[in-house]
């Protein structure tokens, strides 16, 4: 794919970030709907790692195992293309499993002005989080293209009745010490 029409112009793509959780199959849906109200290509990525991670694989590399995990990928980017559009898309749709950090391998994909990313939100808590870094928040940051988020089907909208309970704590009230 050169990415250029038959009169020479740039496609213009919305690229969507794929792993088969509800989260990513939302954010695969309003990617079709915006692909197909704008006429635009949709590009689905699937992101991977060597199990154990880059590192992990550095240290003991087995290219028969890294073909395994290559195939699994392409794998699951087909069963999460197939579970969200249950046959043929009614997009024009390339779908893509590359190697690397989520964050990082949708931001490179992404990488024309005129580009569209697409990103579920996550479910995690502070606690993971904290062990795993956003990939919402990671695109937000470093895409060079609009970023829409996506957030799972069902979440709950965030709320002050919602919000965790020490965030009542963190907000000075008024006429507090540091607040005017």
């Amino acid at each position: 794919m050169d990415g250029y029409s038959i009169d020479g112009q740039r496609k213009q793509r919305i690229v969507v970030g794929v792993s088969g959780s509800l989260g990513s199959l939302a954010a695969l849906h309003r990617a079709a709907a915006e692909a197909r109200r704008t006429d635009r290509e949709l590009l689905a990525v699937l992101a991977w790692l060597p199990q154990g991670g880059e590192h992990g694989y550095r240290l003991a590399p087995c290219p028969p195992l890294l073909q395994v995990w290559e195939e699994r990928a392409a794998a699951r980017l087909t069963e999460a293309l197939d579970a969200a559009f249950g046959g043929a898309p009614t997009v024009r749709l390339t779908s893509h499993a590359l190697r690397g950090e989520t964050g990082q391998v949708l931001v490179r994909v992404a990488d024309r002005p005129d580009d569209l990313l697409v990103v579920g939100t996550g479910t995690g808590g502070w606690l993971r989080r904290g062990l795993r870094p956003s990939v919402t928040a990671y695109c937000i940051k470093r895409a060079t293209c609009p970023v829409l988020t996506v957030p799972k089907p069902g979440s709950p909208a965030r709320s002050p009745a919602s919000a965790p309970w020490w965030s009542s704590r963190c907000t000075p009230s008024p006429g507090s010490p540091g607040t005017r």
